[in-house]
Order: C-alpha cells, then structure tokens, then sequence
C-alpha cells in the first residue's frame, strides 16, 4: 500500500468515526426527548393543577376578606399592594367614608403586589394573610397601611410586622407557619391572577358592582359613588 492510498484509507476512517459519533448524539438527544417531554408535559400539568381557582371583579368568593354588610347590594372590590403609596391613600379615603357607607357596601380587598417596584410588598400581602387565618386580616391590613410610610423606608421589615401582629393579637409563631403555608401563599397568587385576568395593571384598581371604577378622590366622592350605585 503507497503512502497516497494510506491517506485515503485515514481519512475514510475518520469520516467513518465521525459518522458513528454523530449518529450517536442523535440516538441519545433522542432518548432524552423521549424521557424529557413527557416529565415536561407532567410538570406542566401539575403546575396547573397546583394553581388555585380565581374569581371576577363581581363574584365575591369564600376566600375573600368581606367588610361591612354582607348583605348589602353594592360590593366595592378592590385590588391593591400594601406598599403602594395611592393605595394608602385609597385606604385614608375609605377609612374617612366608611361609617357612612358600611351599612350599605360591603368592601372585598384582593392583593395585587407590585412586586417589581415595591420590594416589601409580597411579604405584608402574606402577614396580612396570616393575620387573616386568625381573625384577624382587617386589623392588620389597617397597621399595614396607616404606618407605610415608616416601614417603606426600612432595610427588614419583618420585626417591625411582628410587632403590628403583636399589637393586634395575632399568634406570631402560629402566623409565621402560616406564611409558609400553600393556602396562604396561593390566595395572594391566585388574587393577582384574578385581578390580571379582569385587567388590572396597576393599584389601587376598584370594582363597583363588577364594574371597574375611577377611584374616588376624597371622602364625599366616595360616599356620593356608593348611594349611586345603590338601587
């Protein structure tokens, strides 16, 4: 055999091993695909089995925070984040109106973290969750918003909600399992899906009747927006 042939028959080994090896990493990516896809296809399943149910702007549900009138024909919903300062206004406004309009609205409050701006926010949605499994969701979701400003500024919120938890008679231990709780996480989640379901986009968003609604400016509006929506 000449030199000229051994090259040839070098190179033809070459090709030859090149092409096993190629033909190699296709059976495997192959049998990944047939292992990856369906382990794909129960992950995804189960995500969305795993996320709650989530209700419209006019459907109050089981799970919902109800104040005033349970009764009453006009139902205020409203989206909001704990850190979010116009929410804190919304609350202010509502707080001012309230004890003349309680007897004819109930109000639902929905979390909706704006988590991308407000770094705290996702955690008081769940102290106030917590607080919630205990009785006590209003008391807290009033510390939340009354004392924002102050807690906004800090670099750990958590002693300082600890504290709120404390002044309001909430179980603290018990309130920091819960947090960790799929009940509780779940409803601050399935909230915001609903609120981006029935397109909120940002907070405070208020519902009247089902019906999104400009959130009134100050007491008097708000008072004049429930005896319009009264029958």
């Amino acid at each position: 055999m000449n030199k000229r042939e051994q090259q040839r028959q070098i190179r033809e080994q070459k090709q030859q091993a090149a092409q096993r090896k190629e033909a190699m990493k296709k059976n495997m990516t192959r049998a990944a695909l047939v292992i990856f896809l369906p382990l794909l296809a129960i992950a995804i399943l189960w995500g969305m089995m795993s996320q709650g149910e989530t209700y419209p702007p006019d459907q109050v549900a089981e799970s919902d925070h109800v104040l005033g009138n349970p009764d009453a024909d006009v139902t205020l919903m409203v989206y909001a984040d704990f850190q979010c300062p116009a929410c804190a206004t919304e609350h202010r406004i509502m707080s001012q109106a309230w004890p003349r309009i309680a007897n004819q609205a109930k109000l639902v409050y929905r979390h909706y973290p704006l988590t991308s701006t407000h770094r705290f926010a996702w955690t008081a949605a769940l102290y106030a969750e917590a607080a919630g499994q205990q009785g006590k969701f209003w008391e807290m979701y009033d510390q939340l918003f009354l004392n924002q400003s102050y807690w906004s500024t800090l670099n750990d919120v958590r002693s300082e909600f600890d504290g709120y938890l404390e002044q309001i008679g909430v179980d603290v231990e018990q309130a920091h399992a819960d947090m960790e709780s799929d009940a509780v996480i779940q409803k601050v989640r399935n909230d915001q899906r609903g609120g981006t379901q029935a397109g909120v986009r940002g907070t405070p968003a208020l519902f009247v009747n089902g019906r999104p609604t400009q959130v009134p400016q100050n007491p008097v509006d708000m008072i004049s927006l429930v005896n319009n929506a009264a029958p």
